[in-house]
């Protein structure tokens, strides 16, 4: 069972790090269904979550897809928001069904509108930015994930940015968002880890390094819109039976 766990750790790693995402959420799911102690979870998900998306964001950098104007107005709110939000117990299985159905409402607008919408149209407003880093960074923070699933549907479907400079921007954002939460894990003193974790980090390396280079440089955005759309889809569905 180790085995299958690592190998779809890489499975997992992949697929978000070609679209500029840590994979929290696939990992909590994975540790759920592999009956992993509850304990370790969380701090296990902001770790791995770490490197996946340092990876994809150097990735998503060197290929030129990064946009500094658009992530700080968001990052400035949600890294503190993570660190508090780290610290609040909370049952977060309500918020998980209805961020499930968001997700699936994005999913449904990024199938059927045409590629050429997802271009950049719209100048970023500081206000909305600040108001909608603050809320994601709370929630990453309490629930273990970096935010990025659901700040690229929001910089797609309000026309921040492209394809790909949206996964450039999650990545890093949700880098910081980790590092933040994991920051107020440690405060609290509720940092677990399992003796497998430096396995497991190996296995998400190497899907991240896979995926994040294949999202930068190999796929084109059409391509990188299904991949998302397919993404988001599978959160959804492990956000409603987790």
């Amino acid at each position: 069972m180790e085995l299958y766990f690592t190998l779809a750790l890489v499975v997992t790693a992949f697929l978000y790090s070609s679209v500029g995402h840590g994979g929290a959420s696939g990992y909590l799911a994975l540790m759920a269904l592999f009956a992993i102690e509850p304990a370790v979870m969380r701090s296990s998900a902001l770790t791995m979550n770490l490197f996946v998306a340092g990876i994809a964001f150097f990735s998503f950098l060197r290929g030129g897809h990064f946009k500094w104007n658009i992530f700080l107005p968001f990052a400035i709110a949600s890294v503190p928001m993570a660190f508090i939000g780290a610290q609040v117990p909370v049952n977060p299985t309500l918020y998980k069904i209805v961020l499930g159905v968001f997700l699936l409402i994005a999913v449904i607008r990024m199938v059927i509108r045409p590629q050429f919408e997802f271009d950049q149209s719209r100048n970023l407003s500081l206000v909305p930015a600040l108001l909608i880093g603050a809320f994601l960074g709370f929630f990453s923070g309490m629930i273990g994930i970096g935010g990025g699933i659901i700040l690229s549907p929001l910089l797609l479907l309000f026309h921040w940015a492209n394809v790909k400079e949206a996964a450039g921007i999650s990545a890093l954002f949700i880098l910081a968002n980790s590092l933040s939460g994991l920051t107020g894990l440690a405060v609290k003193g509720i940092v677990a880890y399992p003796d497998s974790l430096p396995f497991w980090i190996i296995a998400v390396v190497a899907g991240g390094l896979l995926g994040g280079y294949s999202g930068s440089f190999k796929y084109t955005p059409a391509g990188l819109r299904y991949i998302l759309a397919g993404v988001l889809l599978l959160a959804s569905f492990k956000l409603f039976i987790y």
